[in-house]
């Protein structure tokens, strides 16, 4: 595959930020990447905008190798986009990493959350409608094209140079009725401010903030998760809501409109795994929400202990997303909880490494049993979630060749059974390990005494339960489920691209 050919790559489950008003908005963009890199290890970009034009840094790799003292200095003015990247498919090309830029019309800057499933047909009609040659593998390059088209349409009675809310508007609509899938999107437009909307299924998260500058003006921040703004000052206003469209201009004026909502789905594995404990999504804490996880599941496994005689004598986590889950079940079922695989910091999050091999050699180095702990007992190992199984079963390895005498394994998920086409690395279903597999096959294949998953009612009472959840809220669980929130009948290609794209990378 390459570039031209009308075949595209689908983008990734990432961490944005945007942020206007402060003259540090680069170092303030580059600070809130930080809190965010478990978002995304691959690749990290900032984009900031002054009187003299846009200035970039982008690179492949973590966000403090990408950023340097020297590079961060070129990196003015009072507006500024940054994205780290978790790339689910391509083989990671300088080209790719966001932010990107457009020139026509205005000059505009994007970053983007999200994954879109329609992104192959998009992209061919830009290419033939609207001659447009895209020069990236990504998606977000295919809404940049398609954001850009609907702003240089004049609107009837307005000045060429001119932009109001209106038209901003109008061009999110159009994104809205033709863009399928998962998207947060932050926009600068030179000389006029910032843009932020969210899909009308609010599937991936958004928050925004504000705060008093020194010299006593106010500055806005939008980011994928509330612990960015926590760390750098800005008070929490509110989540974006599925739908809606935010436009705070240079002068601070502050604008917003609900244009095209179709009903919350908010997507369940953000609380199960991939955001950070601190943040709060859409009025959930995601701590709480693994607290009730943990709860939850210590009801199942009360039934389990009898009815299968599994009499664990420790309970341990799996480092380090199931920790919080794995503390509340201890205390629920009265067992000890232990802390006896030590994690080794310096290795990436292994569900977000992009092959399987890879995946297999980090748990190695990732994970290093305490064999003097573990020896001659039952071990209930706690995780966050089974996908295609592959650290599961390594793990249950390591703490059987450290003396466990039984090992038991308890996701805080359900099973995984349909891929997901929003941004979560699993878009192949054969490769997951829950899928048409009973459960006697699950346990054998994994290698473990027992395995336990939360059930689909725990989930979402987990979640939905542990805060002040907007009222109709509802998760999204088409991978548990199987009901898509949206038309996903172009997701075989992207499975089919997702296949291709590994081989050709191992």
């Amino acid at each position: 595959m390459c570039h031209g050919t009308g075949v595209l790559y689908l983008q990734s489950m990432c961490g944005i930020v945007g942020l206007i008003g402060t003259p540090e908005a680069a170092r303030e963009a580059f600070l809130g990447l930080t809190t965010l890199q478990h978002r995304g290890q691959d690749a990290a970009g900032i984009l900031s905008y002054d009187q003299t034009g846009f200035h970039s840094v982008k690179n492949i790799g973590l966000i403090e190798s990408v950023f340097t003292r020297e590079n961060m200095c070129s990196l003015t003015g009072n507006m500024a986009l940054g994205h780290a990247r978790y790339s689910t498919i391509g083989r990671g090309d300088i080209i790719d990493v966001q932010p990107f830029l457009i020139s026509y019309p205005f000059g505009l800057g994007m970053v983007h959350n999200g994954n879109i499933v329609n992104c192959k047909e998009l992209g061919m009609r830009l290419k033939t409608e609207g001659r447009r040659h895209l020069l990236t593998h990504s998606d977000t390059e295919v809404i940049l094209n398609l954001f850009a088209e609907g702003l240089a349409k004049v609107p009837q009675g307005e000045e060429p140079g001119a932009l109001t809310f209106e038209h901003i508007c109008s061009s999110v609509g159009e994104i809205f009725r033709r863009v399928n899938g998962s998207y947060s999107i932050v926009t600068l437009i030179a000389d006029h401010g910032l843009v932020a909307f969210r899909d009308p299924h609010g599937i991936r998260p958004m928050v925004w903030g504000r705060k008093r500058t020194e010299d006593g003006k106010e500055a806005h921040m939008v980011a994928s998760e509330s612990v960015a703004l926590d760390f750098l000052g800005y008070e929490l206003v509110r989540d974006l809501e599925p739908g809606e469209v935010l436009f705070i201009s240079q002068e601070g004026q502050v604008q917003t409109r609900v244009i095209h909502p179709q009903g919350r789905r908010h997507c369940m594995f953000e609380w199960v795994y991939f955001a950070s404990p601190e943040s709060v999504i859409d009025r959930v804490p995601v701590y709480g929400s693994r607290i009730n996880l943990g709860r939850n599941l210590a009801l199942l496994i009360r039934n389990q202990l009898r009815e299968r005689r599994i009499d664990p004598d420790i309970i341990v986590p799996v480092p380090e997303t199931s920790r919080i889950a794995a503390i509340a079940l201890a205390e629920e079922l009265k067992i000890p909880y232990r802390e006896v695989l030590i994690k080794n910091r310096y290795i990436k999050r292994t569900f977000i490494l992009d092959s399987q091999e890879k995946r297999q050699k980090a748990v190695n180095l990732k994970l290093s049993p305490v064999r003097s702990e573990i020896q001659g007992k039952q071990v209930l190992l706690v995780d966050d979630s089974i996908v295609r199984g592959t650290t599961s079963k390594k793990i249950i390895d390591l703490v059987r060749k450290a003396g466990a005498s039984r090992v038991y394994f308890v996701s805080t998920c359900p099973p995984i059974q349909y891929p997901c086409y929003y941004g979560i690395d699993f878009p192949v279903k054969s490769e997951l390990i829950a899928s048409e597999r009973d459960h006697a096959t699950i346990e054998r294949e994994l290698g473990a005494d027992a395995v336990i998953y939360q059930d689909l009612k725990g989930l979402e009472q987990a979640i939905l339960e542990s805060g002040n959840a907007p009222s109709g809220a509802r998760l999204c669980m088409a991978c548990l489920d199987g009901k898509y929130p949206t038309d996903v009948a172009a997701g075989a290609g992207f499975a089919s691209a997702r296949k291709a794209d590994r081989k050709e990378m191992l």
